[in-house]
Order: C-alpha cells, then sequence, then structure tokens
C-alpha cells in the first residue's frame, strides 16, 4: 500500500466513508472494508453503452406493463431524438430513466441482471470479420471462446453479431422491430434475464425480445404469461431423428432453422438450396418434412433471395467507377440497410448457439421455432421487398435519374417505407446538392461521370459562352427539383462564369453573393429536402437575385448595355431622322451610280460628314466609332442604292445580347427600312418636280391630259407611302420598342434581356413582312417600290422631253421676236414648215407617253390590289387594318371583285371569333 502523503485510492476511500458517515477513522473501519469487497468484487460488471439495448429494455418494461401505446410513443421520440443531435450522450439519460422507473421495493437486481446485461454488446467491427461471407461450417461462432469472460466471475462477456452500425442507425435499420402488434405484446422472458447469472450472451438488437432458453438459475425467475407463439401440439410432437445416412428419416424443425439462417445470407444449406431454374430458394421435393413445415421454410426462404438481389446489385455497382458519386451513395445506403439486416441474423444466431450450448430442443415454449422466426422476419422482410423493388427500378439510371427513382418511391401511404425511402434519398441527394452549391455560390462543375443536371460543352469558345456553353440535362433534374429551380441554378452558374471569362470580372463570387453552409453531410441535406419550398428556395432565390442584378450592374455600367440598344433604334431602325435625311441628301449621287464603281472609303467619309453635321454627333464615342458602311454582294445590274447599308460592330459581352443571328435580322430590317425611306425621298422629288414645272409646261396645252395623269397617279403612290410608313414607324417599330423598353426594366438576368430583345426582333421581322409566311406580301410590295422607280424615271423623261421642247419653241419665238424687231419677216416659209413639223413631232410623242402612263398606271393598281388581298387574308389583325387604310375609299375594292370577297371573309372570320 503507498504511503498516505501519496493520497492513494485506499486513502481517498477511507476519508470519503468518513466524509459521508461523520466518522472517525476507526468508527468507520467496518464501512471501508465493506467498500473495499465491494469495489474489488465481480458483482458489478462493466456497463456496456450501447443505446439501443436500453431503449429496447425501456419499450419491453413498458410493453410489460400493457402500455403498448406509450411503447410506440416512446420509439417515436427516441427516433426524433436521435435525429435531432441535441444530446451527446443520450445513453446515459436513458439508462438514468430505465433506473427511475424501477419499483424500489423488488429486490434490486439491477447490479446483478442489468449490468450483466449490458455488458453484453456486439463486436465493434463486423467489417471486418463477417460472419455471413463465411462458409456454413464457420456460421457458428466460437461461443466458447466468447464465454471465458464470463466464466471467469467478473469479465466483459463479448457476443457474437455483426454489430458494425452505432446506435443512431436505428432509425432507418431493417430491424427496428414492428412485430408487437402482430401477436399482441411480448413479454421479456425471465430466464433472459436470470441467464445473465452464469455469463450466457446476447446479442443487441432482439436480445431483448427474443426468448431464451432456460438455464439452471432460470427458475429463480418468475414464469410469464406469454403463450407460445406456436401450438404445443405441434412443438412436443414426436419426430423421428434425422441421422448420417437415413435419407428416409424426417427432418426436425431445428434443422431447418438452423438452415434458414443460412438461407438468410445467401448461402445455400443442407436442405434448402437455390434453384438456377426457378430462380428462387427451394427445398428438395425428396427431403421428408411435413407440409407445414416446408411451407413456412418456402416462406421464409424469400428473405434468402431478396437479400442476394440486393446485394448482387450492390456488388456490381460498387466497383463501378462510371456508376458515379450519386450511385455510390445509393450503393452505400443499400450497404447499410443490409448492415441492419445482418445485426437481426447475428442476433437469431446468437441466440440458436444459447440453445446449443445448454441442450434445450424445440420442444420447449422458449426456443426459436420456424413460427417465430416468421414473426421475428416480417418487419425485415417488408423492408428487403421494398429495397428489392427500388433496386429493380434504379436499374440503369444514374445521377439525378437515379435520384428521381428514388424519390418516386416516397410518395407511398405507408410511413415505414417512406422512412426508410427518404433516408436512402438523403444520401443519394447529398452529392447533387454539393454538386448544386459549388455551381451557385463558385460556378465551378467538377461532374466527372456526368450525373449532375447542368452540362458543360468544353468544345464552345468564349463568345458563345452564355447560348451555347452550359445547358440543362432534363433526364438529370430531379424530380425534387422544379424546372424553375432548375433554370435559375444554371443562370447562376452561368453568369457568375460569364463574369470572369467574357466581362473579366475579378470580383469573388463571395462578394457577389454570400455563400451559406452547403449540404457537408447528410443531415444537412435531409433538413433542405424536408423544406424545399422553404429553405432550399430561399437559398436558389438569393443567389439568383445576388448574381443576376450584380451581372446586369457590369453590363450596363462597364459596357453600355441600354445605351447600345439604344443606338440599335436609332441608326440601324432610322429612329434618327435628321441624321437619316442629311446621310440620304449626301449619298445621293453616289448612290445612283452602279454598285461596281462605289468605294467604301467614300461612303465612309460621307458617313461621317452627316454624323458631324446632324445630332447625332453628340452621341457618346464608343457607339460612334462602331458605326460603320457596309456594301452588300452586288448582282449585275445594281446600282448604290442596292448595295448600300450601315453596319454596327458588336464585340466582347455586349455580343451575347447581340449575336450574329440578330445583327443579322438588323441588316434585313435596316435594307427594308432604307428602301422605303428612299420610296419616301423618291416621291418627294416627283412632287417636287410637278410643282416647279406645272407653270412652265401651262403654254404647252397638249401636255395637259398627260399632266394631269401623272399628278393622279402620284398621289395614289405618295397615299400609299405615307401609308405604309406610318404603319411601320408607328405600329411597329414604336410599339414594339416601347415593349422592349418595359420587359428592359422588368428583367431579372440576362436571359430576360435577351429574350425580350429577340421577341423585339421578331415582332418587327414579321410585321416587316420580312418572315417566311409574308414572302408573297413582300414580293409585291418591292413590286409597287420598282413601279415608283419606273414612274420616276417615265416622269423624268417626260419633263425632260416637254422641256426640251419648251425651250426649242422659246427659241423659236425669240428669234421671231428678234427678226421682227429688225425689220425683217419673223420667219421664211421654210422655217414655219420645219418648226411645225418639229411641233408635229412632238405632240405625235405625247400618245406614247399617255400609253405608257396608262400601262404603268395598270400594273401598279394591279400590283397594288393584289397586295390587299394578301393583307385581308393575313391572320395579323394589324396588317388587316393596313389594307383598310390603305383602300380607305374603297377605290380597289370597286376594281377588284376578289378584294370584295376577301374583304367579306375577313369580316365574317372576325364575327365568328368574337
Amino acid at each position: 500500500m503507498a504511503a498516505p502523503d501519496q493520497k492513494s485510492p485506499n486513502v481517498l476511500l477511507q476519508s470519503l466513508c468518513c466524509r459521508l458517515t461523520g466518522k472517525s477513522e476507526a468508527e468507520v473501519a467496518h464501512q471501508f472494508q465493506y467498500a473495499v469487497r465491494v469495489i474489488g468484487s465481480n458483482y458489478a460488471p462493466t456497463i456496456e453503452r450501447d443505446e439501443f439495448l436500453v431503449s429496447e429494455k425501456i419499450k419491453k418494461e413498458l410493453l410489460k406493463q400493457r402500455r403498448e401505446a406509450d411503447a410506440a410513443l416512446f420509439s417515436e421520440l427516441h427516433r426524433k431524438l436521435q435525429t435531432q443531435g441535441v444530446l451527446k450522450h443520450r445513453w446515459s439519460v436513458l439508462y438514468l430513466l430505465l433506473s427511475l422507473c424501477e419499483d424500489p421495493r423488488k429486490p434490486s437486481t439491477r447490479v446483478g441482471s442489468y449490468g450483466a446485461l449490458f455488458a453484453q454488446a456486439l463486436p465493434r467491427d463486423a467489417h471486418s470479420t463477417p460472419f455471413y461471407c463465411t462458409r456454413p461450417q464457420s456460421l457458428a461462432l466460437g461461443y466458447a471462446e466468447q464465454r471465458t469472460g464470463a466464466t471467469g466471475g467478473g469479465g466483459t462477456v463479448v457476443a457474437a453479431g455483426p454489430g458494425a452500425l452505432s446506435a443512431s442507425m436505428g432509425t432507418s435499420g431493417i430491424s427496428s422491430l414492428g412485430v408487437y402488434s402482430l401477436n399482441g405484446p411480448t413479454h421479456p422472458p425471465q430466464s433472459l434475464l436470470a441467464g445473465q447469472q452464469s455469463g450466457q450472451p446476447l446479442g443487441s438488437r432482439l436480445a431483448w425480445a427474443l426468448p431464451v432458453s432456460s438455464s439452471p438459475s432460470s427458475a429463480l425467475a418468475p414464469t410469464t404469461s406469454r403463450p407460445p407463439l406456436i401450438p404445443p401440439a405441434l412443438s412436443n410432437r414426436g419426430v423421428r431423428p434425422r441421422r448420417d445416412g437415413d435419407p428416409n428419416a424426417e427432418v426436425s424443425e431445428a434443422m431447418l432453422v438452423r438452415d434458414l439462417l443460412y438461407v438468410f445470407q445467401g448461402i445455400d444449406g443442407k436442405f434448402i438450396k437455390m434453384s438456377a431454374q426457378e430462380n428462387c430458394y427451394k427445398m428438395d421435393s425428396k427431403v421428408v418434412v411435413c407440409k407445414s413445415l416446408r411451407d413456412i421454410s418456402s416462406r421464409l426462404a424469400e428473405l434468402g433471395w431478396l437479400h442476394n438481389k440486393i446485394r448482387k446489385y450492390t456488388d456490381s455497382r460498387s466497383l463501378d467507377r462510371a456508376f458515379g458519386l450519386v450511385g455510390q451513395s445509393f450503393c452505400a445506403s443499400l450497404h447499410q440497410e443490409l448492415q441492419e439486416y445482418y445485426r437481426l441474423l447475428s442476433v437469431l444466431h446468437s441466440q440458436l448457439q444459447v440453445e446449443d450450448d445448454q441442450g434445450v430442443n424445440l420442444g420447449v415454449d422458449n426456443s426459436l421455432t420456424l413460427r417465430r422466426l416468421l414473426v421475428w422476419t416480417y418487419d425485415p422482410k417488408v423492408r428487403l421487398k421494398s429495397l428489392a423493388a427500388l433496386v429493380d427500378f434504379c436499374q440503369g439510371r444514374k445521377g439525378g435519374e437515379l435520384a428521381s427513382a428514388v424519390h418516386a418511391y416516397t410518395k407511398t401511404g405507408d410511413p415505414q417505407m417512406r422512412t426508410l425511402v427518404q433516408h436512402i434519398l438523403t444520401l443519394v441527394s447529398h452529392p447533387i446538392l454539393n454538386f448544386l452549391y459549388r455551381w451557385i455560390y463558385d460556378g465551378e462543375l467538377e461532374d466527372t461521370y456526368h450525373e449532375f443536371f447542368v452540362a458543360s460543352d468544353p468544345n464552345v469558345k468564349t463568345d458563345r459562352l452564355w447560348h451555347d456553353k452550359y445547358s440543362l440535362r432534363k433526364s438529370m433534374i430531379p424530380t425534387f427539383i422544379t424546372m424553375d429551380q432548375a433554370r435559375k441554378v444554371l443562370l447562376i452558374g452561368k453568369s457568375i462564369n460569364f463574369l470572369h471569362q467574357v466581362c473579366h470580372d475579378r470580383t469573388p463570387p463571395g462578394k457577389i453573393t454570400p455563400s451559406s453552409n452547403s449540404s457537408d453531410n447528410p443531415k444537412d441535406a435531409a433538413e433542405l429536402l424536408s423544406d424545399l419550398e422553404g429553405a432550399f428556395q430561399g437559398k436558389i432565390d438569393a443567389a439568383y437575385f445576388d448574381t443576376s442584378k450584380y451581372l446586369l450592374d457590369v453590363l450596363n455600367r462597364n459596357y453600355l448595355l441600354l445605351e447600345h440598344v439604344h443606338a440599335m433604334r436609332r441608326y440601324l431602325l432610322l429612329g434618327q431622322g435628321d441624321f437619316i435625311r442629311h446621310l440620304m441628301d449626301l449619298l445621293k449621287p453616289e448612290l445612283a451610280r452602279p454598285a461596281t464603281t462605289l468605294y467604301q472609303h467614300n461612303l465612309t467619309g460621307i458617313l461621317e460628314t452627316a454624323v458631324r453635321a446632324t445630332n447625332a454627333q453628340f452621341d457618346n464615342a464608343e457607339i460612334l466609332k462602331r458605326l460603320d458602311v457596309r456594301l452588300l454582294e452586288v448582282s449585275p445590274g445594281d446600282t448604290g442604292w442596292d448595295v448600300f447599308s450601315l453596319d454596327y460592330h458588336v464585340d466582347g459581352p455586349i455580343a451575347t445580347v447581340f449575336t450574329r443571328e440578330c445583327m443579322g435580322h438588323y441588316l434585313r430590317v435596316f435594307n427594308f427600312l432604307w428602301r422605303a425611306k428612299r420610296m419616301e425621298y423618291t416621291l418627294t422629288d416627283i412632287w417636287k418636280g410637278q410643282m416647279c414645272n406645272a407653270k412652265l409646261l401651262k403654254t404647252m396645252p397638249e401636255l395637259s391630259g398627260v399632266l394631269h395623269q401623272c399628278h393622279i397617279l402620284a398621289s395614289e403612290m405618295v397615299h400609299f407611302i405615307h401609308q405604309l410608313q406610318y404603319f411601320i414607324t408607328f405600329e411597329v417599330l414604336e410599339c414594339s420598342w416601347d415593349e422592349l423598353l418595359k420587359k428592359v426594366q422588368q428583367a431579372q438576368d440576362l436571359d430576360h434581356i435577351i429574350a425580350a430583345h429577340e421577341a423585339f426582333l421578331d415582332s418587327i421581322i414579321s410585321r416587316c413582312l420580312l418572315d417566311n409566311n409574308s414572302r408573297s406580301m413582300l414580293n409585291q410590295l418591292r413590286a409597287i417600290f420598282d413601279q415608283i422607280i419606273e414612274f420616276q424615271s417615265a416622269q423624268d423623261t417626260l419633263y425632260r422631253s416637254a422641256l426640251e421642247e419648251l425651250s426649242l419653241r422659246l427659241q423659236f419665238d425669240d428669234r421671231k421676236k428678234q427678226r421682227e424687231g429688225e425689220g425683217e419677216w419673223g420667219v421664211t416659209a421654210e422655217q414655219e414648215a420645219e418648226e411645225t413639223k418639229r411641233r408635229q413631232d412632238f405632240q405625235d410623242t405625247i400618245p406614247k407617253m399617255r400609253s405608257q402612263l396608262r400601262i404603268l398606271t395598270h400594273f401598279y393598281q394591279g400590283i397594288v390590289q393584289q397586295f390587299l388581298v394578301l393583307l385581308m387574308t393575313s391572320t395579323d389583325e394589324s396588317l388587316r387594318f393596313l389594307s383598310f387604310r390603305l383602300d380607305f375609299n374603297e377605290h380597289y375594292k370597286a376594281r377588284e371583285p376578289r378584294l370584295r370577297a376577301s374583304i367579306g371573309a375577313a369580316r365574317g372570320r372576325r364575327s365568328s371569333n368574337i
């Protein structure tokens, strides 16, 4: 013994006894000796801290008191407590509750019996020595070695069984018992408690529920009133013992029980083997056994077939790297469920081993029989059936598609199955949520096995990053994630990559949107999956709004996106009126020349002159430097008017909105508007010519009819072009532009702006008759434009010849007056005859001019009539209304019967629609 000054345990124990009793050292000598004996004895072995054993003991105590509802309530509360993770020492709390619920009037057997029961623990590493991987001969664990600690009189007892999982796995384990409701409450046999005095090992799962065979000390415990699970007649009936070499002997129930324990693990037994042809475990028909035992054995053998089905799937997929992280998580969840199943089998085997060691036969009420085995395996069988069905449904699926398949099985009315599948879904969806959070917070996509619903194409260049690089794999979108959420997830990560790679913005993603805690563990994933419309939706919305707002701010602040949109309207859509008119005046001499004689640098100089002379000079320099001239492909006979076009250079981030296709649409619209503007410019010149020459040609009365005809045709053309220009400028461009501005102001992300801009261009293309459906109307309109150009040419020819004739007549009159002033005859007979002949020749050309104008008018009116008929048959109401404005006085309606029929049909269609 150590010296007192060293504070040895004996000294400390003696001081404790003195303080508790309040006596001196001499007076507490008796109590001190007793305390030393208690501490040094084997009376109270070390208690194994197994939470599951304590919870099962509490439930059995409640069942013993006929409190089934309280037992079920306790089981549910314990399950919730395990999922919360609030308490760190749940075992201690449960053990305290168990101790407090004991009747203090009864003899205290807790130290002798409860301590021994809690000392019975499952092995801590089931994977290192799995009993289910051995041959049938090795299934029986060395029970003699396990009992060595107990027979020594106080050592810790080690029980058999693959208890690889911690107590927390009981929340989703296969072997959680739900069999009490099948046959009423099951009282624990008192031999179970008494058997601990002789050091009998028990399994952790069913050790409290399975009956344990009698032991020499079981007489000390009161007998239970619970009836046996099998009729006595069946249990005690005499059978002919089966001996080796006696094939005609009947197989005993104990041998079938042992055989089934092998079958439960997928191992062929002595009598029950796997039939490859029928794909099931089957007992040979030559085996002598009663029909009832054969039927029960067949029902029980299904458990082994289900086990094999699940195990085959996990074994084949676990080594497949291409199965991906989601698939591996699915296999891991199946492994967890199988480990709980193995834990149950370990307890069953331990029970059978106890019976063998004590020499108990099946005739005793507490022995393990086929019917009891059927009851104990009912709940595991239901779970394995669910898992097997899930495995069948998930064949050939991976990634998000696999998660969708698992999620489909959560839609069931069975709460136990729903809990099981939700636990599996939590593990399966964990990699998907990790992918998702890394994508929306960092813009990183590390999807090696193509499991995530966001796909990336590495071959796409930077200029097409927003449109083509990233896309959605619709088949990989889990069903618990909506299409709107998936679209937002795609936009978030795409916006981050667009900022970094295209906008060259170096702002860290953490400053754009504050990243929250990702699903670092399955519990976090379970919380998110349980609140998909709350927390999960909130995370996605917050990241979506922050990232999209920051991207739009960068585009508008650094790259002037909205100013470029306005520049397109002003220049390519002819919105800057003073600039367009002055440019056309400057370009008229150049564009009247053949297209092959034009040079782009000359036109560029004219463009710069027009910019400096109009309000366009006040635009941003970034806008003006992008404005340029473009010459289209030249065809034979083209003039400068046919090949000239304005151009606007776009690059960098703004090219994402103004794509190559969009700029092609702008080019088509500009050519159409430029041609319509040219028609307006041409008709203005025609009207100027008529007004200037009207007084000059009054002296030539023979031209009055032709000039009147020119005035009428010019008025028709002016009315047509003015109405067309009004329609294009106000009803098409301005209305569409106003709609575009509203959508841009309401846009929440770049996709909304792109969609609004494309809708704007589509509306202009279709209503300006530039789409494929309006090709016939556009051809008619171009023919009308050609008639206007031809009319200008004819009128110019008419005025040229008329002015030339007028000039000759005036010269003749001047010469005549001059000669008369000199006192001579005004003209000679020869000169007068020559003058008369020339005037007659001119008058002979007037019918030809009139005929030419009549033909031109006829062709023009015919084309306009056909154009109006096409407008009336259009599905666009605004185009039909344009036809009414073009023929407001029904001039063309009176000339064209088809137009009258079309108008009536259109009115009929409108009335039927109303």
